[in-house]
């Protein structure tokens, strides 16, 4: 679905313009994905494996046209500095109650308020599109995410062991989330 674009002013008074992230973005969006999977490792993704196909402008196109789904993306000027997702669970009946969330900023652009932005305007969407919960996925190593969902009323539900394997051969453990809405 489309989001009405908005800014957000940082604490430098630089607005920063807050909106849908569209097909026409995929090479700005797969390059943003590349650089925050390289700054840290709480991302999904190494930024080797973030590569651009037509799929991805097509994956962007479908949110675009999707009632409920959204990718919402913060750009300064023309490069993409942040990003959250929010998508159905699953589309059968029994499922339909429950969206997933993303969130990534780049590490530039933390403390600066645009995650809990984000975060406001992904729970008020989710909202009012309907769903009854909002579920997450956080690396339990990562505090700084999981002070940030707590802070918004996201509780923890259990844990995935070994989750995640990373290149040096240690896991991490996956912290499940839910916000009831």
């Amino acid at each position: 679905m489309k989001i009405e674009p908005r800014e957000y002013e940082l604490p430098s008074g630089k607005a920063l313009l807050v909106r849908s992230v569209t097909a026409a973005d995929a090479e700005v969006h797969i390059k943003f994905k590349c650089m925050t999977s390289g700054e840290t490792h709480f991302m999904a993704r190494y930024p080797e494996e973030c590569v651009y196909s037509p799929e991805t402008a097509a994956s962007l196109a479908a949110c675009e046209e999707s009632p409920f789904d959204f990718e919402v993306g913060a750009f300064d000027g023309k490069e993409q500095v942040g990003r959250i997702g929010v998508c159905c669970v699953r589309s059968m009946l029994k499922y339909r109650h429950r969206a997933y969330m993303g969130i990534s900023i780049e590490q530039k652009y933390w403390g600066c308020g645009l995650g809990s932005y984000l975060m406001q305007l992904a729970i008020d969407q989710t909202r009012a599109n309907g769903f009854e919960q909002l579920e997450l996925g956080v690396y339990s190593d990562n505090s700084r995410a999981i002070h940030l969902y707590e802070k918004f009323g996201f509780e923890r539900y259990g844990i995935q062991p070994r989750a995640f394997k990373l290149k040096d051969g240690t896991y991490r453990d996956e912290i499940i989330m839910v916000k009831m809405l």
